[in-house]
């Protein structure tokens, strides 16, 4: 943060600069500059440095999950309101999704979950949801087809070529459904959010107990998160 810092206020800075005005050690700001620059958050043009666009790119991130927090907390706590169930707003986060937000069900039954919890890109509906409109190359670095996917209950899929197929079905259907996959009597139905260009940058969810989403109210609920992405979709431009 030190060297974030010094460079925020200087138009680039030589290793001796950084080094003496950022009080780190010698030997540390050396491997320290080497390892930001690796990772595209310094660039080197010849005996300077300056910060990289890795920054933007991750400030770019960080505004953007701010502002999809603030304006998706009223619209699930309306789903939460409607249904009775616990509403989540999750990303993808590297190679794992995570949730940011979390809705808590006014009923006794409590789904354990919290946001910044980590979950299951194959197990989960937010997961699926995330990942199913990735391009066939994006997929393929976060789940080689000869990986064996862990398995969580009797329903979670374990293979990735049918798992590719289920994604297909998210696909043409707009939502995603978790069905005791990740968690024993846990049902989840996720749906995408997407940007202004048709990408992907979230996913919302409702979780409950089995009898909480029985089969027979699949689609109503798929319907009504649908269209409380759109609002969200909409909301954001």
């Amino acid at each position: 943060m030190r060297v974030f810092a010094y460079l925020l206020e200087c138009d680039g800075a030589t290793f001796t600069q950084i080094h003496q005005n950022s009080g780190i050690a010698k030997s540390s700001t050396s491997s320290l500059l080497n390892g930001m620059v690796e990772h595209g958050l310094l660039r080197q043009e010849k005996d300077k440095y300056y910060l990289g666009l890795r920054l933007y790119e991750l400030g770019n991130k960080a505004a953007e999950q701010y502002d999809i927090k603030k304006i998706a907390l009223p619209i699930l706590e309306e789903i939460r309101d409607n249904t009775g169930l616990t509403c989540h707003l999750g990303v993808l986060e590297g190679d794992a999704p995570i949730y940011l937000l979390k809705v808590e069900s006014p009923q006794a039954i409590v789904i354990r979950s919290w946001e910044g919890k980590r979950l299951s890109l194959h197990s989960s509906g937010l997961g699926k949801v995330l990942i199913a409109w990735l391009s066939g190359k994006e997929l393929e670095e976060l789940l080689p087809p000869d990986q064996i996917l862990t398995r969580f209950t009797d329903t979670t899929i374990t293979d990735v070529n049918i798992l590719k197929q289920e994604l297909a079905g998210i696909r043409r259907r707009g939502w995603g459904y978790d069905n005791e996959e990740d968690s024993l009597g846990v049902r989840c139905i996720a749906v995408p959010v997407f940007n202004t260009q048709g990408k992907v940058i979230a996913a919302l969810s409702v979780s409950g107990v089995t009898f909480q989403i029985p089969d027979d109210k699949r689609e109503s609920l798929a319907t009504l998160m649908m269209d409380a992405s759109r609002s969200l979709t909409r909301l954001m431009c």
